[in-house]
């Protein structure tokens, strides 16, 4: 199949297809159909052909021709819109690759999880498309657990304490007490739902990227579908999540990351294996569009505004700001149009409560709002009975925005890792702000140094890179400077070790060596709209000695969990196959012994036991060899990733003091 961002000429004419059109066309193939799937969608895009009625066909040899004709939202979402001339119509094959080389529609949401009813249209699909474009988010959680019917699986919390946790329902494994929120009893059909899509989830596991081509991807789009109807909208966005990457990954895209994919993988079994063992927590079981409560009448003041980009071709703004008692909020504009509409939503008008105001306007002032609608996250809506009316700004230097700056670093991001453990399902990091010295440039990034005793120094990752969007630009200019002395507020990526994705800087009050901008900027320059000038820098050299650039031991690249990531990215990459060579290749207690040796015991053992596990081939009762079941390999790998995450995380946060 081929990915979002497909690179072939004519790949743009295709219209998005909803993922249950696809998952039916492949499912009417014969078996025979289905082996030459993938050929048959290699560069059938390349003929499409856009009709004058909006339809777009595609030509299959003399006597085929395949046409698409969207609804009126814009995608194929029904069986009758994707017709062939052929003898085999709707049964063919020219129909399923024509629907295969097409991207993913986003499916609709049921209207019981309409976020704020008196909200405009689209509050919940700009909800969705931001929480999904927003950097750094680690969904997996401390607690991966396999279905109960996955004999012999436990949770990866279990695993790092060296206890198996007690018998759950139905006499399988459960999750270890206090690991997980309080069970939340799920229907019939959200328990079917969630035992499919594991099922699907293990095979597609099991198969990797080389062998996870359009049949095992239509099996998975069959079961999210499934766990749509069923009202478990967060384990369909998982499943679709892995789609995405495995057409990415096949066709090589330049946007695709191994590790965004390892990491979709993680989610995905853990939200369908709590689901299918009955030890879900309300959160995997909460509507996927935000609810929207009265929050009274609030005054809040703008911080930043940060552009936003999606992979599924959504494009808009989210402007941070805070209320006077601390409170963090944002107000949204995203939309479909990708790359121009996040450039343009800068600017575009704040569609809140009639307030006459843009996003940068808003970004550098302030909001009296009255009759405020805001969702458990702090995004304020949009509804008919919210009014708003402009405020004078307020600099980084007062209230409330100061008290961002009064926290160390190494503080804030403790305190943000901490309530993630505590709740596996929190969103993106918060905000955090520090005052920086600059140290210089490392390829990309940007080295500084928080102005503090003995802090550590920290690297500034462009919070999109982008080329089309300023912030890469900006850091660079900000390179040139050594010894300037910044104000920075962005969002901590607590994937890596002491990283900062920076959003917005300013200048140190009282420095002279610092940033000079204009006063209408009010003390900050939005990284990801504002570009940066000569005359925004100082002249001359900094009064005090630039810091050293001397890095420390970046005490996460050193540890020897990169072993156990490289193993289950293999894993992720060829399958089941691949982590079976390398267990036949590799004597495992010396490829494991550094992380024994270091103290990583528990990763050592479930790396080991994914390893076996793989190579792991059963006989059936006349003796001969028989393909293996993927859930407890499935369970194995969950729980290598799940325990490498909560290690890697734990040495992010020692990366920061």
């Amino acid at each position: 199949m081929s990915s979002e961002s497909s690179t072939e000429p004519n790949a743009g004419l295709l219209p998005p297809v909803a993922p249950e059109v696809l998952a039916e066309a492949v499912e009417n193939l014969t078996a025979r159909l289905r082996k030459k799937l993938d050929a048959a969608i290699e560069g059938c895009a390349a003929g499409a052909v856009r009709g004058e009625d909006g339809g777009v066909t595609l030509r299959f040899g003399e006597d085929a021709l395949v046409t698409l004709r969207p609804g009126p939202g814009g995608a194929v979402t029904a069986a009758d819109q994707a017709t062939c001339t052929c003898l085999l119509a709707p049964r063919c094959l020219h129909r399923a690759a024509a629907l295969g080389a097409a991207p993913l529609a986003d499916p609709d949401r049921p209207a019981h999880e309409d976020p704020d009813p008196a909200a405009g249209d689209g509050a919940g699909t700009e909800a969705e498309a931001v929480s999904e474009a927003a950097p750094g988010v680690d969904s997996g959680a401390d607690s991966g657990v396999a279905p109960a019917s996955v004999p012999g699986a436990r949770s990866a919390s279990a695993a790092e304490a060296g206890t198996e946790p007690g018998p759950g329902p139905g006499g399988g494994a459960g999750p270890v007490a206090g690991s997980v929120p309080a069970p939340e009893a799920l229907t019939a059909a959200q328990l079917a739902a969630a035992v499919a899509l594991w099922r699907a989830a293990a095979e597609a596991l099991a198969a990797g990227v080389t062998a996870g081509g359009a049949v095992v991807q239509a099996e998975l789009l069959r079961a999210a579908h499934t766990a749509r109807l069923a009202g478990l909208p967060r384990a369909e966005a998982a499943a679709l999540r892995v789609v995405r990457g495995l057409r990415a990954a096949r066709e090589r895209s330049g946007g695709h990351r191994l590790a965004d994919l390892t990491g979709a993988f993680r989610e995905l079994l853990h939200t369908a294996g709590l689901l299918a063992s009955g030890t879900a927590g309300p959160a995997l079981t909460a509507a996927a569009r935000r609810a929207y409560r009265p929050g009274g009448s609030l005054r809040v003041y703008g911080l930043c505004r940060e552009p936003v980009l999606s992979a599924t071709g959504y494009g808009g703004v989210v402007t941070h700001l805070l209320a006077a008692d601390g409170s963090r909020h944002s107000v949204s504009d995203v939309r479909p149009g990708g790359l121009a509409r996040a450039r343009g939503a800068g600017t575009a008008s704040v569609a809140l409560g009639g307030a006459a105001l843009d996003h940068a306007g808003l970004a550098r002032g302030g909001l009296r709002i009255a009759g405020a609608t805001v969702s458990a996250d702090g995004r304020l809506g949009a509804g008919r009975g919210v009014q708003a009316t402009p405020l004078r700004g307020v600099p980084w230097t007062g209230e409330p925005a100061a008290a961002l700056f009064a926290r160390p670093a190494a503080e804030a991001v403790a305190a943000q890792l901490a309530e993630r453990d505590g709740d596996p399902d929190a969103a993106e990091p918060a905000l955090l702000g520090c005052e920086v010295a600059v140290v210089g440039a490392a390829g990309e990034d940007l080295l500084v140094r928080e102005v503090r005793a003995d802090a550590p120094l920290l690297r500034l990752r462009a919070a999109h890179p982008h080329p089309e969007l300023p912030h890469t630009a900006n850091l660079r200019r900000i390179a040139a400077h050594p010894g300037l002395l910044l104000r920075v507020l962005g969002r901590p990526d607590l994937d890596r070790a002491a990283t900062l994705r920076p959003l917005a800087v300013g200048p140190v009050p009282g420095a002279q060596y610092t940033l000079r901008l204009p006063e209408e900027w009010l003390g900050r320059a939005d990284l990801g709209y504002d570009l940066l000038q000569g005359s925004h820098f100082p002249s001359g050299a900094p009064s005090a000695t630039a810091p050293s650039a001397a890095e420390g031991p970046d005490i996460l690249a050193d540890s020897p969990l990169w072993r156990v990531r490289r193993l289950l990215e293999s894993g992720v990459a060829g399958g089941r196959r691949a982590v079976a060579e390398a267990a036949r290749t590799t004597e495992l207690p010396a490829a494991y012994g550094p992380l024994r040796r270091a103290g990583f015991t528990t990763a050592a053992e479930l790396a080991t036991a994914l390893a076996a596990e793989a190579d792991r081939r059963p006989r059936d009762r006349f003796g001969r060899l028989k393909d293996p079941s993927p859930d407890a390999y499935a369970a194995a790998w969950l729980a290598a990733s799940t325990h490498l995450a909560a290690a890697e995380r734990s040495l992010v946060a020692a990366s920061w003091s």
